[in-house]
């Protein structure tokens, strides 16, 4: 009697292992939704990379360039669109980040760079991204992209978000000479 039970403890700890090694946890199938999603960018394959997206008109995409896109059948025409003229990608990440926010939903944050050759032409860009993913039965899709460079144009950049530098020490004001009043700057909405 003891052998059987020592035997039954032992068939179902196997399986008990086997079963939490073999699957993963959320942020693993979130991860590897996200590289599914890089993986399809590399290759310029358009089925790859929709399909990592919900098939919902409510998908909404911050683009790099500034753009907007909305809708998941507007994601795959402009995919559609623009793959077939790309050529030798090499996307590299850094800093990739997975944050559960419940059960249900994960954000991917990464820096990026990406170079690849449009139209005959080589070109070069770097970024930040966001991706936010939902559990939609048992996938995770991607729900929202947000990506911006990394080097912004100064020139676009409101005086208000722009990085303050530190200001140089000065001389305190000889007690003599009583310092020149200044206009405050008008504030901004």
């Amino acid at each position: 009697m003891k052998a059987k039970i020592l035997l039954l403890l032992l068939f179902l700890s196997v399986c008990v292992y086997g079963q939490t090694k073999t699957t993963p946890t959320d942020s693993e199938a979130v991860l590897a939704a996200f590289n599914k999603l890089i993986d399809g960018v590399r290759h310029a394959d358009v089925k790859a990379v929709t399909s990592v997206y919900e098939n919902s008109p409510r998908l909404n995409l911050y683009n790099y360039n500034g753009s907007v896109t909305k809708g998941w059948e507007q994601m795959r025409l402009n995919r559609e669109s623009s793959y077939p003229e790309i050529k030798n990608v090499d996307l590299k990440l850094r800093d990739v980040n997975v944050t559960m926010l419940g059960r249900d939903g994960a954000v991917v944050t990464a820096l990026w760079t990406q170079s690849q050759i449009y139209k005959g032409t080589p070109e070069t860009a770097s970024g930040r991204m966001t991706v936010v993913f939902k559990r939609v039965g048992a996938a995770w899709k991607a729900i929202h992209l947000h990506s911006s460079p990394d080097q912004p144009n100064p020139a676009v950049i409101p005086p208000s978000e722009r990085p303050t530098a530190t200001p140089a020490p000065t001389a305190a004001p000889s007690p003599a000479v009583s310092p020149t009043p200044t206009a405050s700057p008008t504030p901004t909405p």
